[in-house]
């Protein structure tokens, strides 16, 4: 069995380092004289006294900064009411507040807040002792909030978000941000009708039911070495899938324990999660799921916990098996013949059998290992690869909980490079670089509140979660001993 191309682990032994989307930010809204962002109130604000984006519409699924604007060296707004002195009209930025989710077109024209209510907003609901205003802009069918934040951010959206709805009930949706430009924080203030999720032309389950039996076909591929050399021949030779059946078994149980994990937590922390999208994959059989995020993560440390759920869940498991693969004999006493040298593919999997076989495990020597340790490694590497720091990854929201916004997309640049680099020389990494950058780049929709860092000891596994992934990756250096074993 050629294990090397069923365990491309770390991509022909590159590092298998952090990636995510490159840097983007949904902020970019700042008014400028001489800048690419304009602000633009349509010409019938003076009328019904509303601030309104008046541009033509778009998919309001990109982020903001790259909505095609126009530079603008007419007269400067004024800083408090993002009206021009002059009576000529401000052009808002086109663009979401929250990148990934729909403004229906007749929304995004008729939804405003009006005058009387960004006043109630400035004088009443925002004050000395929460968030001190300083100026405000229009965005979208909402208005930003420039000011000073008084207090702890988490405190601070609390009563703010307690005013706003006494005054103004349930229509409208505080955001707690951290501006982009200067790193300030930001008060957006947007109708609540306008967050309405993002809608599918094929039913979601409908959709995941297709890529779910694929994904069944190729864990069962992946594992009838006999037929990844030539792909036609299973139809020919369809009974051979059945020789499949109990790796594929073992990864589907960890993919499961993986998704299942996930969705306990985002229960208990109040997130909704769409249903998962199983990525086929006749390498390694799966590449994961993808799961959407359906309603507004309240803070950062909920979204820590979601996301590092699976792939906790998942290591565990997986390492469980692993260990037990090297302890237990094979069942029919011969098990799967390996050479030695495809555990220096995985740092992780290499020191556990250097560890567990000792000097039975020497370079050039092959040795029976029950077939556990493939499959069971084989989870590993799908829950290692979706802690890749990269996009709406596990370990792309796990970097954004931890770090912020904008920390967490230098690293994505940074790693999406190191994986692009990867891609040059084994076909794992290029198609798992394009279904980053096609389907799972981002941005990270806004959380309700985002200044606040999680607590130390959910900040300590998200650390666990990326570590390990590292560890199953990145391939093991030391060579094994050429000594006889006695």
């Amino acid at each position: 069995m050629n294990l090397p191309a069923i365990l491309p682990c770390c991509f022909n032994r590159l590092h298998c380092s952090p990636s995510i989307t490159p840097p983007t930010h949904f902020l970019r809204f700042v008014i400028r004289k001489k800048g690419s962002v304009v602000c633009r109130l349509s010409d019938n604000n003076k009328d019904d006294d509303s601030v309104q984006d008046n541009n033509s519409h778009q998919d309001n699924d990109q982020p903001l900064e790259n909505t095609s604007l126009e530079n603008n060296d007419g007269p400067q707004p004024d800083q408090q009411t993002g009206l021009e002195q002059d009576g000529t009209d401000v052009q808002v930025a086109s663009g979401s507040p929250l990148p990934g989710v729909k403004v229906p077109q007749q929304l995004n024209e008729s939804i405003r807040i009006p005058k009387e209510t960004v006043e109630i907003l400035r004088n009443q609901v925002f004050s000395f002792d929460t968030f001190f205003v300083t100026s405000q802009e229009p965005y979208e069918g909402g208005v930003l909030f420039n000011g000073n934040l008084r207090g702890q951010a988490a405190k601070t959206y609390e009563k703010v978000s307690k005013r706003m709805q006494e005054k103004l009930g349930d229509d409208y949706k505080l955001f707690l941000l951290i501006n982009p430009e200067d790193d300030k924080p930001v008060a957006v203030v947007v109708p609540r009708m306008t967050l309405q999720p993002e809608t599918t032309a094929v039913p979601e389950w409908f959709a995941a039911g297709a890529f779910g039996l694929v994904t069944v076909f190729t864990l069962l591929l992946r594992n009838v070495p006999a037929l990844q050399s030539n792909l036609l021949s299973v139809f020919d030779n369809l009974d051979l899938l059945k020789d499949g059946l109990p790796g594929a078994l073992i990864t589907a149980f960890l993919l499961g324990v993986h998704e299942v994990s996930h969705h306990l937590v985002a229960t208990e922390v109040g997130i909704k999660l769409g249903i998962p999208y199983f990525v086929p994959s006749w390498q390694i059989g799966c590449f994961g799921a993808i799961t959407r995020i359906l309603n507004v993560v309240p803070n950062r440390e909920d979204l820590l916990k979601v996301a590092a759920a699976g792939p906790l869940a998942g290591f565990s498991v997986g390492f469980i098996l692993l260990l037990s693969g090297f302890i237990l004999p094979p069942s029919d006493g011969i098990g799967i013949i390996v050479d030695p040298s495809v555990f220096h593919e995985s740092f992780l999997a290499g020191g556990i059998a250097k560890l567990l076989l000792g000097d039975v495990l020497q370079e050039g020597s092959p040795i029976s290992v029950n077939p556990l340790v493939i499959w069971a490694w084989a989870g590993l590497v799908i829950n290692a690869i979706n802690s890749i720091p990269a996009g709406e990854l596990d370990g792309g929201r796990i970097a954004f909980a931890m770090w912020g916004r904008k920390a967490s997309a230098r690293l994505s640049a940074f790693s999406i490079g190191l994986l692009g680099i990867s891609s040059l020389f084994n076909d794992v990494a290029f198609y798992w670089l394009v279904l980053i950058f096609f389907l799972q780049r981002g941005p990270i929709a806004p959380l309700s509140e985002e200044l606040t860092h999680p607590q130390n000891k959910y900040m300590a596994l998200g650390v666990v979660v990326l570590f390990l992934g590292l560890l199953v990756c990145l391939p093991y250096p030391f060579p094994f001993s050429n000594q006889p074993a006695l």
